[in-house]
């Protein structure tokens, strides 16, 4: 995970890309490979999308729901 600092700026973080899986996730449920289509040309990796999910759902935003689909939760 990138987090801002003196070298990172915060557009090049990986807090700047909460918005961007949120707005889409704002629009209804997704399977996580679903969400990941959506999303891959904003986020740079694979492994930076988990570092959003894992981040998202520990702040609680976001929730799995027993289909396997994740929800927003507002």
């Amino acid at each position: 995970m990138r987090y801002p600092s003196k070298v990172t700026p915060f557009s090049k973080s990986t807090l700047a890309l909460f918005p961007v899986v949120l707005a889409e996730l704002e629009k209804g449920d997704f399977t996580p490979k679903g969400l990941y289509s959506k999303v891959r040309r904003k986020v740079g990796s694979i492994e930076e999308y988990l570092d959003i999910l894992d981040a998202l759902y520990a702040l609680r935003k976001i929730a799995k729901l027993p289909e396997g689909l994740l929800h927003y939760v507002e």
